[in-house]
């Protein structure tokens, strides 16, 4: 079992930046493969970025590439995610997931575990 807590959402002005942790207890994270989700109100939850097993690989949604970065660290056993030029439609709840399957996994439903999530707001 593994335990995933988010943290580092807040509210930003457009052009920003922040971090988000996702920090986990129970079992290493190095035994999954690590993703970022996101959900608008109204909307349904959007993958955002995610990184292999090995940290080798990453993947970003389009609308975020060159602006996020997903990284972890395997000693803090947590996984990261920088967000710069952080513009209004970015704004949602950010969760992190752990999946089994050590590549990179898009689909909700692939991942086993799901942290609670943070909210992230953007001011125009």
């Amino acid at each position: 079992q593994v335990q995933l807590v988010e943290s580092g959402g807040g509210l930003v002005q457009a052009g920003g930046s922040l971090r988000l942790s996702c920090a986990a207890s129970g079992r290493t994270l190095g035994s999954y493969s690590m993703g970022w989700f996101r959900q608008a109100p109204g909307k349904e939850r959007e993958f955002v970025a995610g990184i292999s097993r090995s940290g080798v690989s990453t993947y970003y949604v389009d609308s975020v590439k060159g602006r996020f970065t997903i990284s972890r660290d395997y000693a803090k056993n947590t996984v990261y995610l920088q967000m710069n030029s952080l513009k209004p439609e970015d704004t949602a709840v950010y969760a992190c997931a752990a999946s089994q399957i050590g590549t990179i996994q898009t689909t909700p439903r692939t991942y086993n575990y799901w942290g609670q999530g943070t909210q992230v707001t953007v001011s125009s």
